[in-house]
């Protein structure tokens, strides 16, 4: 009897901020002949390039990268948005013979693509409103009360994600940690058809990992990453969303005079280590993830990255 051909794989990389992971996805691309696409929620931003470290044409170096430059800053986009666009890109990329390279740091997004999506209830403007109106300290003790474990979780700063909490409580009854675990909960099986994802994860040392970051930061400031967030700025063009991205959220604070310019450059360097920190304790989460392949950044050689990539794409389901 004629053997079926092998189910198609494609790699899911993450890993820290300033990791490495955009280089790595683009030599492994240029190795297998694949295409990129990013998990990224800022770098579906036009003009958001400095801060979001959106990676340039020549550090593209002609590979193809998908869902970049996607949509305006003023323009909301949901994590259903990007789930139903990744699903068309890595679709696409297989119909053409390539092989897609998923890659990005933002785990909400991978973790929709790895398990499907959590649906919480939809927005409800006037609530929204009503909650914005709040003062901060009510809005943090409000979700304090309702829901422990997700204030845990958020920094008090997080307006964003804690109204989000809120509403979903109030138009629920149920918190969202509690609705979270049933995402959590073991997914079903996958079409054994479908193309099968394959995690690969870069670990990095805290000390290591936070000189990068602090390195980048440096680095994003004298390509001119506050000119950049000035110009946006200026010209109106922050929407909701983008005002809130990292880096840019601390540049607005020193324009409209929260911050001094030196008090912003240090909070992008702290909540981006936090950012960092967030992020792999997320990742320690997916330890246990079959088949998965973790680098150790620190002690592998940087040109042998793209070797265990390609090897976990070889081995058997």
């Amino acid at each position: 009897m004629q053997q079926s051909p092998p189910v198609p794989r494609y790699p899911i990389i993450i890993g820290p901020t300033a990791a490495g992971k955009s280089a790595l996805a683009v030599e492994v691309a240029l190795r297998i002949g694949g295409e990129v696409v990013s998990a990224d929620s800022m770098l579906i931003y036009r003009g958001l390039d400095i801060g979001s470290a959106k990676p340039t044409l020549d550090e593209r170096r002609g590979v193809p990268h998908h869902l970049i430059d996607i949509a305006d800053p003023a323009d909301r986009f949901t994590v259903s948005d990007w789930l139903a666009a990744a699903e068309r890109c890595i679709a696409d990329i297989f119909s053409r013979a390539k092989t897609p390279i998923v890659v990005g740091g933002t785990h909400l997004y991978v973790k929709a693509l790895l398990d499907g999506l959590f649906e919480g209830p939809g927005a409800d403007p006037a609530l929204r409103e009503e909650l914005r109106a709040m003062n901060p300290a009510a809005l943090r003790a409000e979700l304090e009360r309702i829901d422990p474990p997700t204030a845990a979780k958020l920094h008090p700063n997080d307006i964003r994600r804690t109204i989000r909490a809120i509403e979903v409580f109030r138009l629920t009854g149920s918190p969202i940690s509690a609705l979270q675990q049933q995402w959590d909960a073991p997914a079903q099986a996958a079409d054994p058809a479908s193309p099968a994802p394959i995690l690969i994860g870069l670990e990095w040392p805290i000390p290591q990992i936070n000189a990068r970051i602090n390195a980048r930061v440096r680095a994003m400031f004298e390509h001119g990453l506050e000119q950049e967030a000035r110009g946006l700025w200026t010209a109106r063009r922050f929407g909701p969303q983008s005002c809130e991205a990292l880096g840019y959220k601390q540049l607005i604070d020193a324009f409209e005079g929260r911050l001094t310019m030196d008090e912003a450059v240090e909070r992008i360097k702290i909540e981006t280590r936090r950012f960092a920190k967030n992020q792999r304790t997320w990742a320690r989460r997916l330890r246990a993830t079959p088949g998965a392949v973790w680098i150790d950044a620190a002690f592998t050689a940087a040109d042998h990255w793209p070797d265990a990539v390609i090897a976990a794409l070889h081995q058997a389901p």
